[in-house]
């Protein structure tokens, strides 16, 4: 009789031939996805100027320039730098050029879009918001290409993304996908009816948890649609939008949320830095009917609070510190008393400091780089010059900076928690 393999052996060639089916996998050549044909409506095409109209609408409501019109460059022209952990991508050329969508059918458009693949199924990186425009119907994606396709072509030098070995790699990419990505149903047209649009906008063309949502150390989620909050690449903070002590508005009233939205403002809120730039690129532009669907649900998501740690004291010395500073540097605007200063028309000219969630975070990212940074709110209605706050980047080193966000923190009835040194040295390097 022959014995029988040593319970070893059989593993060895278990875990080989596994390992073997890995490699293959991961080395295979893309191939593109079939298209599958969807009845979208016949009066998509009936009139080629409104499908284009429609689709710089979409455009807009994507934010699409953002990541794709470099600064002071031709529109959708590409080349825009994209920093993540991992290196900088660089946005693609969305002209109907050689080097962008010259020879791109509909069909191609709606390849990249639904299962973020390219012409020729070269798989894109998640700098893409995969999770999101996966949810974008086809009637959609076919405006948005039309309106695409009537660009000026435009060819500016080609820029490979500077990703370090092996994340711009089509295998790493195949590893992400199979982790983080799910494809959603494809849908022919987007919905209408109020609650499921504020759901497709959000989720999809407005991408909000691209940003709203935690990443890992592998900038996925698990839940990719959550909009529990997430940090930026550029050491900003996307706050929660479950949290009404972060940034969540289900106790607000629905012209509030649609004013925020709109205007970047409503009351005492403002909204600053990278969510300043989406209401001024994007927001702004969208229809009352799109702006009243997405805030009707951002109302209604479920509170979910964040979990925050016992708040630390600060020393003495270092209170003392910010004391100071803020009565010589802040005060002159917002107030001994941290009140703001308003404007004969109720419009805050600089923001009240105590009581605002924006300095209360969990996390003093935010209230951290409009220190450093400063910057102009966004233009009020009646109101033709926007009031501004000075950077102090140059001004303020580490130790100070901490001392005065601590005494934003911890006065005036605010709860939240000191800032350490070692804190401000994190978040100002995280951005860079």
């Amino acid at each position: 009789m022959s014995a029988r393999p040593a319970p070893w052996r059989l593993i060895g060639a278990v875990w080989l031939l596994s390992s073997l089916v890995i490699v293959v996998w991961l080395l295979w050549p893309a191939s593109p996805t079939p298209i599958t044909p969807m009845n979208t409506p016949a009066v998509a095409s009936a009139d080629p100027a409104a499908q284009i109209e429609r689709g710089r609408l979409l455009a807009l409501q994507g934010n699409c320039a953002a990541c794709h019109t470099p600064a002071g460059g031709p529109d959708y022209a590409g080349g825009v730098p994209l920093r993540t952990p991992f290196g900088t991508v660089f946005g693609g050329n969305l002209t109907p050029s050689a080097s962008g969508l010259g020879g791109w059918s509909a069909d191609d458009f709606w390849r990249a879009l639904h299962w973020g693949e390219s012409r020729d199924g070269r798989l894109l990186t998640p700098a893409f918001p995969l999770n999101n425009f996966t949810h974008i119907s086809r009637a959609d994606s076919d405006a948005l290409w039309a309106f695409f396709q009537q660009l000026p072509a435009v060819e500016p030098p080609s820029k490979a993304h500077e990703l370090r070995w092996p994340y711009g790699t089509q295998a790493a990419q195949k590893v992400w996908r199979a982790l983080f990505f799910r494809p959603a149903d494809a849908l022919a047209t987007a919905p209408e009816a109020p609650d499921e649009r504020g759901i497709y906008l959000v989720n999809g063309l407005g991408h909000c948890s691209a940003c709203h949502a935690p990443r890992n150390a592998l900038a996925g989620s698990f839940d990719p649609l959550s909009l529990a909050g997430g940090d930026l690449p550029d050491g900003w903070h996307a706050p929660s939008l479950l949290d009404p002590a972060e940034a969540g508005v289900q106790t607000w009233p629905h012209n509030g949320v649609v004013a925020l939205l709109q205007h970047g403002r409503w009351q005492q809120h403002l909204s600053t830095g990278p969510m300043a730039e989406v209401v001024h690129g994007s927001l702004r532009h969208w229809p009352e009917g799109d702006i009243a669907a997405v805030a009707r649900h951002l109302r209604q998501l479920p509170i979910q609070t964040v979990p925050r740690n016992p708040p630390l004291s600060a020393p003495l010395d270092l209170r003392e510190l910010g004391d100071r500073i803020y009565r010589q540097q802040c005060a002159q605007c917002h107030g001994e008393q941290g009140q703001g200063f308003a404007l004969a028309n109720g419009e805050w000219a600089y923001p009240p400091l105590a009581g605002s969630r924006s300095v209360t975070q969990h996390s003093p990212a935010n209230a951290l780089h409009s220190v450093l940074h400063g910057g102009f709110s966004l233009p009020a209605p009646g109101v033709e010059q926007p009031f501004g706050m000075p950077p102090f980047v140059l001004e303020l080193k580490d130790v100070e900076l901490a001392a005065v966000l601590t005494h934003l923190r911890t006065q005036w009835g605010n709860r939240a928690g000191a800032v350490t040194p070692l804190q401000v040295q994190q978040l100002r390097t995280s951005g860079h």
